[in-house]
């Protein structure tokens, strides 16, 4: 594709170096961001008439007015910085996460004695943050549970040394009911907070073996030295913790952190899910729609979901089980590695536990897409009216929500085609229709021509493990229908309804039946078969009548002496079609392509000879 000017003239000006590039609209809108190792090798790469684009990317060209380019000192900056500008500008052309931003997350703050609360936004200081959470219902339990192991503040003051020392504030009833030991009249020391803090990370992370045996040393030794109380409550914060450490499922025998990734897909819309396993237990599971990924490839929408999964997320595991190698796999791991300050991998399994918690987490996926879409096409789930009645007539187990209907057409077994088209819920979809070239039969045998063009869509579409129609419509009577049984049956497809609709007395055949059905002339149903079946042969004689104009071109007035080239294209240019040349007079042939009259005789008579009546 090629560029207009003000694009050349910038693509021109791109520097080689890492960055981020935008792609804009007329009016300045942004249609796309991606990011580059080397701008201009990556950012010209579009516009190089021999690539071949995807049907979104040929999309996206067409609409491209300008473009803007921001310079990173690094690949790892330029990622950074795409996440972040596709999550401010939500551009139309990239993989979007839907809704991310009304996600709830537990937030700790980085102030001396830390709070711990739930909120919907995110800012980028010292604080940590643990989610995207989507389950609001078992975020605010675990809130509880944490509550109730840990004696962390629920206030909000902003406590200091100095606003502590001057008594600004005093006690409240948490503290008299033991759910706060008191930070802001000094009653805890900051170091002491803080080790609890450290807990409830740990806790957050799933890891609660290690408090278990700290609550359980320091329940010991108070309960030794006789201070009761005080044990007391280490022995129900130890209940509590493993109350909630019983609820964990055991995902692995390894004990491990790790995510698992995994991406279910339809057209345009995708699902991506997160299970969190912290020391072998599930302790969480995430979902994230997605659009946009219309012509994505796996590796493509793992990438971009990581990259804005992660972007605010606190902790990263050390493995990523993933279905597919993420595109720009290096990046990514040297990018997610800085933010761990560990080694990370990432993980494509393709046997064992690994694999078998990579399916679950799909199956997951795919039942939320599943739910989320139903949602979404719950109106155009009503089966029409004329698809109910049908089902009903022929006695069918489902309704025939998707038919394919076929026709033969050719002249004395002349440029021999046949037509399949395409119904969905009784409205033609005109881009699963389908042209065929007779090629193995000779002669005039309609017969056999229905059983080739039937054998040749459905072994395609076995191959191709392509969804079957609900009912295969042939137009004719028991001779074609039962050649159309053949051919299902050799590909192991006897199961596939089938039914056939003669022209005479529009009677409709099944197989087993030597008599045609007794349906009602005036039935819904039959209305829809006739429909389905005049559509499959009014697009067969057209395709017959390209075939043959195509091929009479080249041959039919060879023999006609004084018809050439130049007089040939003008018979078509004038008369579109051979019936027509057929049907002209000669003072019409000599007027509008200025031969002589007995040259349009000639034509006249030749043109005749080749158009009989249509099969």
């Amino acid at each position: 594709m090629s560029a207009n000017d003000p694009i050349q003239e910038k693509l021109s000006q791109l520097p080689r170096k890492p960055g981020v590039y935008l792609f804009k609209d007329n009016k300045g809108k942004t249609l796309y961001i991606g990011k580059a190792k080397v701008l201009t090798n990556r950012v010209r790469s579009y516009f190089h008439k021999s690539t071949n684009h995807s049907l979104k990317v040929n999309s996206l060209l067409r609409k491209v007015k300008d473009l803007e380019w921001i310079v990173t000192g690094s690949e790892v900056e330029a990622l950074l910085t795409e996440a972040n500008l596709i999550k401010e500008q939500m551009p139309h052309y990239n993989v979007l996460l839907r809704d991310d931003k009304s996600f709830p997350y537990i937030r700790i703050t980085s102030e001396p004695f830390s709070q711990v609360f739930i909120t919907r936004k995110v800012i980028h200081d010292s604080s940590k943050y643990f989610g995207p959470f989507t389950d609001v219902i078992d975020l605010r339990r675990t809130l509880k549970v944490l509550h109730k192991i840990f004696p962390i503040r629920s206030c909000d003051y902003n406590l200091n040394n100095t606003t502590i020392s001057e008594g600004r504030y005093s006690v409240c009833l948490d503290y008299h009911i033991k759910k706060c030991q008191g930070p802001c009249e000094g009653l805890v020391t900051q170091k002491a907070y803080e080790e609890m803090i450290q807990n409830v990370i740990h806790f957050l992370h799933g890891k609660t073996s290690g408090i278990r045996k700290s609550l359980k040393k320091r329940m010991e030794s108070a309960a030794n030295n006789l201070r009761y109380e005080e044990a007391a409550t280490y022995r129900d914060q130890l209940q509590s913790v493993e109350k909630f450490a019983k609820r964990q499922n055991k995902a692995t025998a390894s004990f491990d952190d790790k995510d698992v990734i995994a991406i279910a897909n339809d057209n345009n819309d995708a699902c991506g899910v997160v299970v969190r396993i912290r020391g072998g237990k599930i302790v969480g599971r995430e979902k994230v729609f997605l659009t946009g990924v219309l012509d994505e490839t796996m590796g493509r929408m793992v990438s971009d979901f990581i990259r804005q999964f992660y972007l605010i997320t606190h902790f990263v595991p050390g493995e990523i089980v993933v279905p597919a190698r993420p595109k720009g796999e290096k990046t990514l791991t040297n990018w997610l590695e800085s933010k761990r300050e560990k080694r990370l991998k990432f993980i494509v399994p393709q046997r064992g536990e690994k694999a078998r918690l990579l399916r679950i987490t799909r199956q997951n996926a795919d039942l939320l897409l599943g739910e989320q879409l139903r949602k979404r096409e719950r109106r155009k789930e009503l089966i029409p009216a004329m698809v109910s009645q049908l089902q009903e007539d022929l006695n069918l187990a489902v309704p025939p929500r998707r038919i394919e209907a076929f026709d033969i057409s050719n002249i004395q077994g002349k440029q021999p085609v046949g037509s399949m088209v395409c119904f969905i819920d009784g409205k033609p979809k005109k881009s699963d229709y389908r042209k065929f070239k007779i090629k193995t039969v000779e002669g005039v045998d309609d017969f056999s021509m229905m059983r080739e063009v039937v054998q040749r869509r459905y072994s395609r579409l076995k191959s191709e493990h392509t969804i079957f129609p609900d009912l295969v419509l042939i137009d004719g009577g028991k001779g074609q229908l039962s050649m159309a049984m053949s051919a299902l049956q050799e590909l192991g497809l006897s199961y596939i309804p089938v039914a056939a609709l003669a022209k005479r007395l529009e009677e409709v055949f099944l197989p087993g039946h030597s008599d045609p059905q007794s349906v009602s002339k005036t039935s819904s149903g039959l209305i829809l078969l006739r429909r389905i079946r005049d559509e499959a042969h009014r697009f067969a004689v057209s395709f017959h009548r390209q075939r043959r104009a195509k091929s009479i071109t080249k041959s039919l007035f060879d023999d006609v002496k004084g018809v050439g080239p130049v007089t040939r294209k003008k018979l078509y240019d004038k008369f579109q079609n051979l019936e027509s040349i057929a049907q002209a007079s000669s003072s019409e042939i000599k007027e509008k392509i200025g031969v002589a009259l007995p040259l349009a005789t000639k034509i006249i008579k030749a043109a005749q000879r080749e158009t009989p009546n249509e099969m």
